[in-house]
């Protein structure tokens, strides 16, 4: 615990609590998410909208929902004691996938809030931020750092938690978000659609799973819920635990599905497996549901399967750092080149809507943030219109696979030091890579350091944004490449630990 004033700048609270910005939204250990730290970044977040009049709500509404991390409660209370403090009504549109809030607060022109850690363990959690336009972007984060706000120590208790629960906040419940968020699709999507489709709907402990459980079978397909979970799982939509993949081939084995579907913790990065149990990459994905949509224009982070240049089915593919903000940006500056539809794709599979889609009479409106369903309804909709299984999708597209890892309670800053040692060093690179990769024919440093060797593999290292991370990414010709790639770079990268 650090000594709380009246007044703290964020920057200070930053650096008191070790609560600080990752790729997208403020994360921690819960220990350190005291109410005092989740009221005053959401104070100072309110704040900084009420300075810039075009961001603040002119109904001054706030929506709030969250994950069912057992964290989650106490977190979204604290920071509709903030909005209280500022004059505004919070809303709880409870506990709902990051998409679906964000979605209400676009229809409302209502900034929102969703406290979530996704993918990681449950002994953390975050605040993702979003504004009248949808999620905050890095101008914005530095915006809200050097904010100062006003505590009001009467609130808190010694351990910095509110002495008084607003029980009425946690207790009413507005569920119109998750309502808006299921017509979404159901209404857009022909009736019926899914009809016969037999999908095994992974539910663990995703916010999204009886929402996903609605809209399939709204849409005509049967579907049977695997695996429910009571206790936070955190499951990782790029580094996929052995366990999710040895449940997936379970159920496959069984013959009853057509594929198998899922999202991680906060339900805005999806996880598919075909009719074999395997589940699919977050960037193949991307690929597939852009080429459903008819993306013309493509966003997508250095990380991203080189598939989706080689394919030739969009007009202009653009890449930047990895995390949805650096995607956002640059979906923006496309929209304004009129080579519309634009969309954006992760490597964790969240698929980002910056136009929106006509389909005869109906419109799918732009949703510029990590999205699961769609991907998942799209994929299962090319399939069928094609007439091909899941997995047969798979060929028609390039002969590229990636894979990727990572390296837990690995030091953010000792991953930039040796990375940083390795970019000015070329010697050095070779020296390191050589061995296992041959010799590095390029390098691109927009986020991390990107490798291409003479072969055309491709190795990519990064330290996470959110968690004390090192990922390694690999792209090869064949999958068993790929993932021998990542294994010998875990192998390598475990001796940067002495």
């Amino acid at each position: 615990m650090f000594t709380i004033l009246p007044t703290i700048s964020i920057q200070q609270l930053m650096h008191d609590s070790n609560v600080t910005f990752g790729t997208s939204g403020a994360r921690g250990l819960i220990t350190n998410m005291t109410d005092v730290v989740c009221y005053a970044y959401t104070k100072a977040f309110l704040q900084y909208l009420g300075q810039i009049q075009c961001h603040s709500s002119p109904n001054k509404i706030v929506g709030i929902a969250g994950d069912l991390r057992s964290s989650s409660p106490r977190i979204m209370n604290a920071c509709a004691e903030a909005a209280l403090d500022m004059g505004l009504v919070p809303v709880n549109c409870g506990f709902i996938p990051t998409p679906a809030v964000t979605a209400w607060g676009l229809a409302n022109n209502a900034p929102t809030l969703m406290v979530t850690g996704s993918h990681i363990p449950d002994d953390r959690n975050g605040i993702k931020f979003n504004d009248l336009y949808g999620e905050i972007l890095k101008d914005d984060e530095v915006a809200i750092r050097n904010q100062v706000v006003t505590l009001p120590l009467e609130k808190f208790d010694a351990n910095q938690n509110l002495i008084q629960t607003n029980n009425d906040f946690l207790t009413s419940i507005d569920t119109s978000a998750s309502l808006v968020y299921q017509r979404r699709y159901t209404e857009f999507f022909a009736p019926n659609c899914l009809s016969n489709l037999r999908i095994g709907l992974y539910q663990h402990s995703s916010v999204s799973r009886d929402i996903l459980y609605n809209i399939l079978t709204q849409l005509g397909a049967r579907v049977t819920p695997l695996e429910r979970s009571e206790h936070f799982i955190p499951v990782d939509t790029e580094a996929v635990r052995q366990l999710d993949q040895d449940l997936a081939y379970k159920w496959a084995a069984t013959g009853q599905f057509d594929c198998i579907v899922s999202t991680d913790g906060d339900g805005d990065r999806p996880l598919f497996a075909d009719e074999t149990g395997t589940w699919w990459r977050g960037d193949i994905v991307g690929i597939l549901t852009a080429r459903y949509l008819g993306i013309r224009t493509i966003v997508t982070p250095i990380s991203s399967n080189t598939a989706v240049e080689s394919s030739n089915w969009f007009s202009t593919v653009t890449r930047t750092r990895i995390g949805s903000p650096y995607v956002i940006v640059n979906m923006q500056k496309a929209v304004t080149t009129g080579l519309s539809p634009v969309a954006g794709y992760e490597a964790n599979g969240g698929f980002l809507l910056a136009s929106s889609i006509i389909y005869k009479d109906k419109i799918l409106t732009a949703l510029p943030t990590r999205d699961a369903t769609i991907v998942i309804l799209s994929i299962l909709l090319l399939a069928r219109e094609t007439a091909c299984t899941a997995s047969q999708l798979l060929t028609t597209l390039p002969a590229r696979y990636t894979a990727s890892g990572r390296l837990q309670n690995f030091s953010a800053e000792v991953s930039k030091q040796r990375i940083d040692a390795l970019v000015t060093n070329s010697m050095l690179l070779n020296t390191e890579f050589t061995k296992y990769f041959g010799n590095v024919k390029e390098i691109n440093i927009i986020d991390g350091l990107r490798m291409t060797f003479d072969n055309g593999e491709i190795l990519h290292l990064r330290p996470s944004g959110n968690a004390p991370e090192l990922r390694a990414y690999a792209e090869a010709a064949t999958p068993t490449r790929a993932n021998a790639m990542v294994q010998n770079a875990i192998e390598l990268l475990e001796q940067w630990r002495n």
